[in-house]
């Protein structure tokens, strides 16, 4: 989709200043769009979507892509974009590139008649058959240009080439802001586990005992309606070993997102659900997703919008591995592939893909996260790859110095790094603002052409 847009030239720092919380003034950003259309383009290593005014394409292919040319900045550390990177973040987070790039897929589950169909007979129908008839559907991802598999960072590519013209204008001088993540940590980790049926919640207590045994806490998705009984008894035995309790949908029939007023409907039952269980975050059922409507939800925090979604019947993925503002909400993003889908769409029983995908999001120090079914792990054999995977967890947290948080603590720490600033005292640089004792700063430089951060005790 290709439209014209006005003429403007307005400050636009406003996402990346969010992202590195750097000093207010140090960095301005000016949006020069001309006669711009919008659509996909090239902006160093990243690809954007949105109006620019060095060329935009309709197609998502990278080999067909325009580049951006005009960027520049000037001895001050300002730059002059020919494109809005709050609106290419904006489209790309909230997955509005989508429909712009490719049909809401192919295949036998495609058309909306089908899929209601499908989920009103999918408790009846055994797993050998539900997968068939998902591997149908889905057999065209790994020829889905966009978002790149496995881990796409476009977002974060797009700060990070935005922050190498800053650094090139100040002469390589380096440039402090508040560290990603609290104490020093190089990334997080964290793990949730959706509760599908009868047989995944009596399977909680164990699933407890493999996660604590390697060092773990783990949020649990519980689905408070008709899947299975949800007691006092089940909540409090999760949050008694430390564990965190969201809710899963309403009912995990695959409509909740289907017709905006039933989502009213169901959301007032959510918002019910949330204050029953004392619970925060949210997830979807199938990771079903509309990002306009999440605030009426009511939650603090959801963690329904996939990184890369090749692998799930709603195409898409919000090409970042950072947690992200939606109005009020704080979106944490799955980053990693489910474990139905590595079992039973892939076929695949190693960690080779989650380790890749764990590489990955490492070197832009982003966040991991995980959705292990309880559900999907009954089995000897996909037990044991999770068990493997907790254990290769524990190595990269000792490893890499990862943060393994719950959502919950992810959640507020995003909400107050959002609201700190660095300072001048007495001559030296500090961090104000609630949680401060827990940041620290750092310092964005170059070496030779690559982006590089140090912690300032370093």
């Amino acid at each position: 989709m290709v439209t014209n847009r006005t003429s403007e030239v307005r400050a636009a720092d406003l996402e990346f200043r969010n992202h590195y919380r750097y000093p207010t003034g140090s960095v301005g950003v000016h949006v020069s769009l001309g006669s711009a259309l919008c659509g996909f383009f090239r902006f160093g290593s990243s690809i954007g979507f949105g109006h620019c005014a060095d060329g935009v394409t309709s197609e998502s292919k990278n080999s067909k892509l325009p580049i951006v040319k005009t960027a520049r900045s000037d001895d001050s550390g300002q730059l002059e974009l020919p494109f809005d990177p709050n609106e290419v973040a904006d489209n790309l987070r909230r997955e509005r590139y989508y429909s712009s790039s490719t049909s809401q897929g192919s295949g036998i589950l495609s058309a909306s008649w089908i899929r209601n169909a499908y989920y009103t007979v999918r408790k009846f129908l055994p797993v050998h058959v539900r997968k068939y008839l998902q591997r149908a559907r889905l057999a065209d991802w790994d020829r889905i240009p966009f978002p790149s598999w496995p881990v796409d960072v476009s977002v974060d590519l797009m700060f990070e080439e935005m922050m190498r013209l800053v650094l090139n204008a100040r002469g390589g001088s380096p440039l402090p802001f508040i560290w990603f993540w609290p104490h020093g940590h190089s990334g997080a980790m964290m793990l949730t586990h959706d509760v599908e049926e009868a047989a995944g919640r009596d399977f909680c207590p164990v699933l407890m005992d493999l996660v604590e045994t390697a060092g773990f806490r783990s949020s649990f998705q519980i689905i408070p309606e008709e899947r299975y009984e949800v007691t006092t008894h089940l909540l409090d035995s999760l949050r008694k070993r430390g564990h965190e309790v969201n809710v899963h949908d309403l009912n995990h029939d695959g409509h909740l997102f289907r017709e905006r007023t039933e989502f009213l409907r169901r959301a007032a039952r959510i918002r019910h659900y949330l204050q029953d269980f004392r619970a925060e975050g949210f997830r979807s059922a199938i990771l079903y997703r509309n990002s306009e409507w999440i605030n009426d939800l009511g939650c603090a925090y959801d963690m329904s919008i996939p990184n890369v979604a090749h692998l799930d019947p709603q195409r898409g993925g919000c090409c970042t591995t950072f947690p992200y503002f939606l109005g009020d909400v704080i979106e944490l993003p799955l980053t990693t592939t489910q474990d139905y889908s590595l079992f039973h769409i892939l076929q695949k029983h190693t960690l080779d893909l989650w380790e890749q995908q764990m590489k990955a999001i490492l070197q832009r120090h982003g966040l991991i996260s995980f959705n292990i079914h309880p559900d999907y792990i009954l089995s000897r054999q996909n037990r044991s790859v999770f068990v493997a995977l907790l254990a290769s967890m524990a190595a990269h947290r000792q490893r890499y110095n990862l943060w393994a948080a719950l959502p919950g603590e992810v959640n507020k720490w995003w909400r107050m790094r959002a609201k700190m600033e660095i300072v001048a005292d007495g001559g030296r640089l500090t961090i104000r603002g609630q949680g401060a004792e827990q940041a620290q700063i750092a310092y964005a430089a170059l070496e030779g052409d690559r982006l590089v951060y140090r912690l300032a005790d370093q």
